[in-house]
């Protein structure tokens, strides 16, 4: 018997040792933001003193006396993934793109906490000190509830809202009574609390990658570069501290339809079909709900029209956006569209 004890002390000794090894091995630690703004500021990017503490930093390109796009990205992503958008749009529109607390560039005072008041705050305390004109706000993922939230709560600065693949609606049941669930590993691990408190500090770039590429649908479009990149916001002091307990906490702020019905800005809301993070449903919900809104379907693309499809969902936009009241003089025609139905909601429980 203590021949088997000593054997099996021995084994669990080794196992103990093996992981402080591999935890050493993975463990990662804060990149500064002077590196990060070497590595991936660009020549448009500003930044702002809010009165919350936090330092923004916020892209600012296109035309410059052009209506303004206020674009606002999704969880763990940056201003960066307005990139392809601001390319094709920049010779009419001028583009702002915030980093929102927790991602990007953006420095947060130490204990801040990250949630969608704060975000619609932080887009708030940005177009307030820009002294920004009436403008129309578009949010991807985490950025299209931002952008929806703040619809609601400041609906006298908008000409307009665009929902790319938006979150905000509570997990409809999967058959079996069970919340459906997300394509990508790192908010299944996320979503527990254990997990979060182990892969905090350890290296993220894999399932960083199989995040990307759940979301892209076209795994060549998650090169090397875009995988590092994500890595490196994620270890930008404090970041990791505001997107786990983001991630944690969830929201109780929550879509409805009663909710969304008082939305009288113009919206548009552009979906990908196969959509691996956010179930393709939940854009018809928000469509079915906003009275007007304008529904885009694209078959065969995920959770980011923006970075997959950039040349169509642009245009799409602009053809959107040229048919509505405020829209520049010099739009161009409208762009044909390709719709396909999205299978009906569960309403949730």
């Amino acid at each position: 018997m203590t021949r088997v004890l000593k054997i099996v002390g021995g084994a669990l000794v080794a196992l103990v040792a093996l992981v402080l090894i591999a935890l050493a091995v993975l463990w990662r630690g804060d990149i500064p933001y002077a590196t990060l703004e070497q590595r991936y500021a660009a020549p448009t990017s500003r930044y702002l003193d809010l009165p919350d503490g936090v330092h923004l930093h916020y892209r600012d390109e296109g035309r410059a006396d052009g209506p303004v796009l206020v674009l606002v990205h999704g969880f763990g992503a940056s201003a960066a993934n307005w990139d392809d958008w601001a390319k094709r749009l920049g010779d009419t529109y001028r583009i702002i793109a915030p980093d929102l607390p927790g991602h990007g560039l953006t420095r947060a005072p130490k204990g801040y906490q990250g949630g969608p008041d704060s975000q619609v705050a932080t887009v708030e305390a940005m177009a307030a000190a820009l002294k920004l004109p009436r403008f129309v706000i578009a949010g991807n993922s985490m950025g299209g509830g931002v952008a929806w939230r703040y619809a609601l709560a400041h609906p006298e600065r908008l000409t307009g809202l665009v929902l790319v693949d938006a979150a905000g609606w509570p997990p409809a049941p999967a058959p079996g009574g069970k919340a459906q669930k997300q394509g990508a590993l790192m908010f299944t691990l996320l979503a527990n609390p254990v997990a979060r408190g182990i892969i905090k500090n350890l290296d993220n770039s894999a399932l960083v990658k199989q995040g990307l590429e759940a979301a892209l649908i076209d795994k060549s479009l998650a090169t090397p570069a875009l995988v590092k990149r994500y890595s490196d916001f994620s270890r930008a002091p404090g970041h990791r501290d505001i997107l786990v307990s983001r991630r944690g906490k969830g929201s109780a702020d929550v879509a409805t339809p009663e909710r969304l019905s008082v939305i009288d800005t113009p919206t548009l809301v552009m979906v990908g079909a196969d959509d691996r993070v956010i179930p393709g449903a939940d854009s018809k919900r928000f469509a079915d709900a906003i009275h007007g809104a304008t529904l885009i379907v694209y078959p065969g693309v995920g959770h980011v029209p923006m970075e997959q499809i950039p040349d169509k969902s642009a245009a799409d936009l602009r053809a959107w956006l040229s048919r509505q009241p405020t829209a520049p003089a010099a739009a161009p025609p409208a762009h044909t569209i390709t719709v396909r139905e999205l299978p009906p909601a569960r309403p949730p429980r």
